[in-house]
């Protein structure tokens, strides 16, 4: 038997959010609205997680680590690092706004804006990011007996992971809003597959 539920929670707010920059795999911290935005979701989650299992993963990038660590010390529980989880690389577009990319390289934010599975200049495609963060989850997931697994992530990430668990790769990328800063999503692993019970939940 394997944990029977997932939690997919994105990150809080960083300052490159605010100024919509692609971030990517740089490494950029939580600002003061993001910090909130973690403690704020570690109450939400501590009220449904206390007195159950629970076991916590997080990407290595600190705004994700710290979204973790907010609700690692209410659980009292270890934070297991695992680069797997980090955000999608952006290559050269990291640290450069939607306008400045799609000034300098409008035919690829084309192609992404639409939902292509382009790897981005020097970067990775979103397929490719999916793959290692499902590779994460699920190894995670299946050495637990039981209990709930949270894995602290990015948003582009989890999409394309969330999309691979359902196995619905093929699914357009922009069917589906993307997770909301310190927003997170539910899964549960059942005999017929994974199913999606909660999305964007605060």
């Amino acid at each position: 038997m394997t944990a029977s539920r997932v939690i997919l929670l994105r990150h809080g707010r960083t300052t490159w959010n605010a100024d919509a920059r692609f971030q990517g795999q740089t490494d950029v911290p939580l600002d003061d609205v993001g910090v909130g935005q973690a403690q704020r979701t570690a109450g939400a989650l501590y009220e449904q997680l206390v007195g159950t299992e629970v076991k916590l993963i997080s990407s290595d990038l600190s705004r994700a680590a710290q979204t973790a660590r907010a609700l690692a010390g209410r659980l009292h529980v270890e934070v297991e690092l695992d680069e797997r989880l980090r955000e999608m690389s952006y290559g050269r577009w990291e640290g450069h706004t939607r306008d400045e990319v799609m000034l300098a390289w409008p035919e690829e934010f084309a192609a992404w804006r639409q939902g292509g599975d382009l790897r981005i200049t020097d970067g990775e495609s979103r397929s490719e990011a999916a793959a290692r963060c499902v590779t994460a989850i699920t190894e995670a997931e299946k050495a637990m007996e039981h209990g709930t697994l949270v894995c602290v992530s990015h948003g582009g990430t989890l999409r394309g992971a969330i999309f691979s668990l359902l196995n619905a790769p093929g699914l357009p990328w922009n069917a589906v809003e993307g997770l909301r800063n310190a927003h997170w999503a539910e899964l549960q692993n059942t005999d017929r597959g994974w199913r999606l019970s909660r999305y964007n939940v605060n």
